[in-house]
């Protein structure tokens, strides 16, 4: 193998790299967004059930209300 012969390969070399680069980039991102998406649905997904335990204390306060009525 002469140098032109390397010098070509290392250069399909390093082109196929720079493509793995940028897929492994793209993919990151999209990670990236899908975490971030996750983390706002939880941050959603807390409120909700925050508000749940708010309306089950009430209830329940409701019902020790008229337990100590009766």
């Amino acid at each position: 193998m002469n140098i032109d012969e390397r010098l070509e390969a290392l250069t399909m070399n390093l082109e196929l790299a720079h493509r793995d680069i940028q897929d492994l980039l793209t993919m990151s991102r999209q990670h990236g967004d899908n975490i971030e998406k996750l983390m706002k649905r939880s941050e959603q997904d807390g409120e909700h059930i925050h508000g749940l335990v708010r309306i089950a204390e009430v209830h329940e306060q409701r019902l020790s209300s008229l337990e100590d009525q009766a």
